[in-house]
């Protein structure tokens, strides 16, 4: 063994205990007497400091290669062009461990400009890999790349990617797996075998033209033609039999599903026929378990179940349906995506019991607009709070926001006719200031402090004109229009009370905050009381999340620790009010301390 090839292994071994040796190496000797020190040195320290070693150990650095680039998918018995990522749809799974490094080359071959987001994860010091266009990033143009460079810290579960810019998270997408670290095990049975579920939606028209339409018009979009499951409309859409994903089960085994709702705009109710669910995670964080037969899962939100199949193969097949909950006042696809869950049959059993003699069961599923029904679900969401995973819910808050969030209009330009509410244009804010995105991102203008131009810091902590947000709405329609940052220092615990509008419809949003989980202390429906609510705020094991639906005509309360310097967006995860508007950013300054502090950006990122 030559001496590099040592050092190289000493290093991959005792990689910390390898540099605390390594200050007297000399470069050519074979075994010398300086090779043996290192390695008794090492040895050494993996006795004395064996914490310092299996915390190096803990995580590897796993590459992958993001082709976007066009391909021919036939659904519905039409062949288009999508966007995709190496040639997949749904785009390939990303899998890691936590503690892990992602190292992830996106490379542009199309004409749209793309940039990736990594849903959920918490980014903890590398804001400019979170994704969002024009907010930490500019996007990558065509022919050019960027490498999108992440560690996983203190997370676990299910996840997932999309394009963060315009519409085009229609067919870029995929999961984003983050198993236990090697040695450690699920909070739950082990599962037989685990199998990621995508919600999707699919436009026979071109994703692109129907928002670019839908803003030109100023009216609402034209929906989707079907969802998907793993991105197959299934057999109740028109010659879309053969594109059905089917489940094959054995009996009596338990099975992991990893739920992704990737759909642009619509949450959804899923089922499946004589079978059950246990709730064991939302949005990769752990939660008590609890029992259920229907799933709410509004897009950007994640959700982990167990599957127990039945003892015996039944002499049946079963329908998994999802169709949407919407309480909005426009239009919506109203249409149900199947998939089957089928019980493999032994190899020795008679003809009678073949599948295509089976009965096809199907599940119920609740009413369109079950508001209470998913009032009720998402209070039973709770964290696991233990002293393994426990729930560092902020006690005390330094700084309260009240945060309406809702739709309205935008006068209609001279010389044009608009298609939103009265000749208007449709439009979308919170506080009643419709964000418009910069022509440059938001983080380097903050890095380099040029927001001059760019962004002003002085987005209202409440609404300028309070009124009565769940009663009968103001005639007043029209929002504000800007690009408006919060800052706040690092480490201020905050506390968010999302308030629904009844402007244009009270209607369900789906919250996200990028480069943090928060945790769900309240909700309710009507307006939220500051005297009384607070007082019922759940402060012991409220879920930890990082998209939540703010009920429709109700509130929601979230706090979350800013312990993640950055700029960071929060949005409604339905893709035509964040088109319109409806989002916002925090400034979370640094720290005192130098791992309180965001590093420089990285050589290759994208220029606007």
């Amino acid at each position: 063994m030559n001496h590099s090839n040592f050092k190289d292994l000493t290093n991959i071994l005792f990689p910390t205990c390898f540099n605390l040796s390594n200050k007297n190496m000399g470069t050519s000797a074979l075994l010398s007497p300086a090779v043996l020190m290192t390695f008794l040195a090492a040895v050494v320290c993996l006795v004395a400091y064996p914490e310092v070693v299996t915390a190096k150990e803990a995580g590897i650095t796993r590459h992958y290669k993001f082709n976007i680039k066009l391909k021919n998918i036939t659904r519905l018995c039409r062949t288009k062009s999508i966007v995709t990522v190496n040639g997949e749809f749904p785009g390939p799974r990303v899998i890691a461990r936590e503690g892990d490094r992602l190292v992830i080359k996106v490379v542009n071959h199309v004409s749209n400009n793309i940039s990736i987001h990594w849903h959920g994860i918490r980014q903890l010091r590398s804001g400019w890999a979170d994704g969002p266009s024009y907010i930490t990033q500019c996007p990558i143009q065509t022919g050019q790349s960027y490498v999108y460079n992440f560690t996983i810290t203190g997370q676990r579960g299910t996840l997932f990617w999309h394009a963060h810019i315009s519409w085009l998270r229609a067919t870029l997408y995929g999961p984003l797996i983050i198993l236990p670290k090697s040695n450690e095990s699920y909070p739950f049975v082990k599962p037989y075998k685990e199998v990621p579920i995508l919600f999707g939606e699919w436009f026979n028209a071109d994703p692109e033209a129907v928002i670019n339409q839908s803003l030109q018009t100023g009216g609402g979009p034209n929906v989707s033609d079907a969802y998907t499951l793993n991105g197959l409309p299934g057999p109740l859409y028109n010659c879309s039999a053969k594109d059905t994903y089917k489940l094959k089960v054995k009996p009596g085994k338990t099975y992991l599903l990893r739920l992704i709702n990737a759909a642009l705009n619509d949450e959804l109710f899923f089922s499946i026929a004589n079978h059950t669910f246990t709730v064991v995670e939302a949005d990769a964080a752990y939660v008590k378990p609890f029992v259920t037969n229907i799933l709410v899962i509004a897009p950007g939100q994640t959700t982990n179940v167990l599957l127990k199949t039945k003892s015996q193969a039944p002499n049946a097949t079963f329908f998994m349906l999802a169709r949407p909950y919407f309480t909005g006042m426009g239009t919506f696809d109203n249409t149900t995506v199947a998939g089957i869950l089928e019980y493999q049959t032994p190899s020795n059993s008679s003809p009678s019991t073949s599948l295509k003699n089976r009965p096809l069961l199907k599940p119920g599923l609740p009413a369109i607009n079950a508001t209470n029904f998913v009032a009720n679900f998402s209070s039973k969401l709770r964290s696991l709070a233990t002293a393994k995973f426990p729930a560092n819910v902020p006690q005390k808050v330094d700084k309260k926001f009240f945060f309406t969030i809702g739709l309205g209009s935008n006068p209609c330009p001279k010389n044009q006719t608009c298609q939103g509410p009265n000749g208007t244009k449709f439009a979308a804010s919170m506080n009643n200031f419709s964000f418009a995105l910069p022509r440059t991102a938001l983080l380097q203008s903050y890095f380099f402090s040029q927001s001059s131009g760019v962004y002003t810091a002085d987005f209202p902590a409440f609404p300028l004109h309070p009124f009565n947000y769940t009663g009968t709405p103001p005639n007043n329609t029209r929002v504000s229009n800007g690009t408006k940052v919060v800052v706040i220092p690092f480490n201020t615990s905050v506390e968010v009370v999302l308030q629904d509008t009844s402007i244009l419809g009270a209607e369900s949003h789906p919250l996200h905050l990028h480069g943090y989980n928060f945790y769900v202390v309240g909700q309710g429906f009507g307006n939220f009381d500051p005297n009384n609510d607070p007082s019922k705020f759940n402060l012991v094991d409220p879920v930890e999340r990082n998209t939540v639906g703010v009920p429709s005509g109700g509130w929601v309360a979230i706090r979350f620790q800013a312990d993640n310097p950055g700029v960071w967006l929060m949005h409604c995860h339905f893709d035509i009010h964040l088109s319109w508007g409806l989002r916002m950013a925090w400034i979370v300054l640094d720290g005192k301390l130098p791992n309180q502090k965001l590093p420089p950006p990285p050589s290759d990122l994208p220029q606007c």
